[in-house]
């Protein structure tokens, strides 16, 4: 870990439950980030936080340390159900949750306190029985809690803390009704502590924390530079049958020990898989269809190694906390500038470098200018030169594409031009086209 993505201020010297602290040491952590020397402060004195800090900085410990803290602190009623959580922590993704679950066992092992986490997709049952059983600390998505709720599986009537996590990715994906229809459940906002966490801070939603908080301190850290300092960006302009083998070439070039490939649909995620596998990659491709158990495996093999290449739609953009990412790929350029940050923000974490290398290609070029203003500076590019094209295996579950422009006749849904149908060759297969890919 980097010493500049540290503070000076120990976590030890915070005013933290003893229970918390040797959890903290046997995780290995000491000293505070940036956001978390901060926000643990006035969270622990019991001032609402909204907090903003890029990706990878802290964030979900400094909210887990503060929430379990209060509910350490401050003994449940008598009456309290077993079924009615103290805590409430909400996340946009499944596969967010399932990560915040994962640091709140290692960091609160020794605390005594229940963790339940629930989400779509899988587990309907067992979710519902570990609800049932009894939970201190609930963690979850918007469509699955609220899902329980209604069935009266649980109630918020004795919630002590809430959390918001990537609040800002709750507009994003239109969970924000879904999350005003809980935080209306829950006790008034000066009777709880209430934690929001972002890597931005939208108007929509600093708004939303002014409505649903009780004069929540407002913190920004890093806000100069949305990008890490410790990623190396660059990006290359490939023609679009120039991707794939520039993307081959250039895994065989690099030192790359754990990498993602961000891709913009389904389709092209699976192409891209196919011609990476066929040329002698081990990689997995994760899409938001992917059944839930599988994502998980995946994510889970890719954490492990097992999986050095993983393959991805925005699904996984935000959020997870992979250690040891050495390359990010964007292979289509996003067409939401924030997505960018998010995507690169997968490397570099918690103070390590890495490489974030982005195709400027004919199907996404638009995309470059939107994002260069939005991180506040030019992505430095470098020429595509022959040397940096591999030979690439064509798949033989790959199709050859259908040319641009009007089709007739049914020799032309065979995917082959008038010029190569009378001259009896087809084009040189090389990569799949990403303007295609809107499968």
């Amino acid at each position: 870990m980097s010493e500049k993505h540290l503070t000076n201020t120990p976590l030890a010297s915070l005013d933290l439950p003893e229970e918390l602290l040797t959890g903290i040491s046997q995780a290995g952590f000491i000293q505070c980030t940036p956001i978390q020397a901060q926000t643990l402060p006035l969270a622990l004195a019991g001032h609402d936080v909204a907090g903003q800090a890029q990706t990878g900085t802290g964030k979900t410990a400094a909210y887990l340390l503060a929430a379990m803290t209060r509910l350490l602190r401050h003994p449940p009623a008598a009456t309290r159900a077993v079924n009615q959580p103290r805590a409430l922590i909400v996340a946009p993704t499944r596969e967010l949750a399932v990560q915040i679950h994962k640091d709140a066992e290692l960091l609160g092992r020794h605390t005594g306190l229940r963790l339940a986490v629930v989400y779509g997709g899988t587990g309907y049952d067992s979710q519902r029985k570990q609800l049932e059983e009894g939970v201190d600390i609930l963690i979850g998505t918007p469509g699955r809690l609220i899902d329980y709720f209604q069935q009266h599986v649980f109630d918020l009537k004795a919630a002590e803390v809430v959390v918001l996590d990537e609040a800002d990715r709750m507009f994003d994906l239109v969970f924000i009704k879904d999350i005003r229809f809980l935080l209306r459940r829950l006790p008034k906002p000066e009777k709880r502590l209430s934690m929001l966490f972002s890597a931005t801070l939208s108007f929509r939603v600093v708004e939303l924390a002014y409505e649903h908080m009780n004069n929540p301190r407002l913190i920004q850290v890093e806000t100069d530079k949305l990008t890490a300092n410790q990623v190396r960006e660059i990006s290359y302009y490939p023609a679009n049958e120039e991707k794939i083998p520039l993307l081959i070439g250039l895994l065989r070039a690099m030192s790359a020990t754990r990498t993602m490939i961000f891709v913009n649909t389904k389709r092209t995620g699976e192409e891209v898989q196919a011609y990476l596998e066929h040329n002698g990659f081990n990689v997995a491709s994760l899409s938001g269809d992917v059944p839930q158990k599988k994502r998980l495996q995946y994510l889970s093999q890719f954490e492990k190694g097992e999986i050095p290449i993983l393959v991805a739609t925005d699904v996984a953009a935000r959020g997870l906390h992979i250690p040891g990412v050495s390359h990010v790929f964007n292979f289509d350029l996003p067409q939401d500038a924030e997505d960018y940050v998010h995507r690169i923000g997968r490397t570099a974490r918690a103070g390590a470098s890495g490489d974030a290398v982005s195709f400027v290609c004919e199907t996404y070029a638009f995309s470059l200018p939107d994002i260069e203003k939005y991180i506040g500076h030019s992505i430095p590019s470098v020429a595509v030169t022959p040397d940096l094209l591999a030979e690439v295996q064509r798949p033989s579950s790959i199709r050859r594409h259908k040319p641009e422009g009007k089709r007739s006749g049914k020799s032309q849904g065979r995917g082959r031009s008038e010029g190569q149908r009378r001259s009896g060759r087809a084009r040189k297969p090389h990569a799949p086209n990403p303007s295609h890919g809107s499968g």
